[in-house]
């Protein structure tokens, strides 16, 4: 059985701990073997971290020790896999680049708040993607600062309000990348729990998750 840590803490605007609950009863319901703690403290054991196949961070704007974050880097590259969503994960430990490194990419900005927009499904034969179609999200659209090298399988399409200058900017949503010999998948879909009622987003999630995994 494989096994995966939902670590969740941070901002409560993200709903963490619900989030976290609903990503850990879909990951049961898989098979899987999951262990959900409200705190870092596992980050601070490097043999503990490399046991797991999925590490799971839910941490918007939380801070992470030096150590913490080279342990954590040291499990992904030798193989455990790491995946995410939002804030949770793609604005967590804003002060460490060392950890953006593994994730791909860091939150900067959502222009308009809570927002309607499209998400556009760019890869329909990747596993993680395949049959989904482009849906419609009412939420924050995230503006991230993201790393060239990731493989994008969903984007989104800026307007101009209430930012005129990134007019017809195309943003990477969904994304998967490695990280020495470990799997990184992340959406930035996922704002708070009411969003995983969305049958898309909580797919693309349930799949990715799924990849990342060891």
């Amino acid at each position: 059985m494989k096994k995966v840590l939902i670590t969740w803490g941070g901002w409560d605007g993200h709903e963490p701990r619900q989030t976290s609950e609903i990503v850990a009863a879909f990951l049961r319901q898989d098979g899987f073997e999951v262990t959900l703690v409200d705190t870092l403290a596992p980050f601070d054991n490097l043999p503990g971290l490399k046991s797991y196949d999925l590490i799971v961070p839910v941490w918007t704007m939380s801070e992470i020790t030096g150590q913490q974050a080279t342990n954590l880097a040291s499990a992904v590259k030798a193989g455990t896999g790491l995946g995410g969503w939002h804030g949770g994960m793609g604005d967590a430990f804003r002060n460490n680049t060392d950890y953006q490194y593994i994730v791909g990419g860091q939150w900067v900005a959502h222009p308009g708040g809570i927002r309607d927009y499209t998400v556009n499904i760019i890869d329909h034969r990747d596993p993680i993607t395949a049959g989904i179609n482009d849906f419609s999200m009412h939420s924050e659209q995230y503006y991230l600062h993201v790393d060239p090298g990731n493989q994008v399988l969903a984007t989104t399409t800026f307007g101009g309000d209430p930012d005129a200058w990134i007019a017809g900017t195309v943003m990477p949503v969904v994304w998967k990348r490695h990280y020495g010999q470990g799997k990184v998948f992340y959406s930035s879909l996922g704002h708070n729990a009411a969003d995983f009622e969305g049958p898309e987003m909580k797919e693309i999630l349930r799949r990715g998750l799924h990849w990342a995994c060891r």
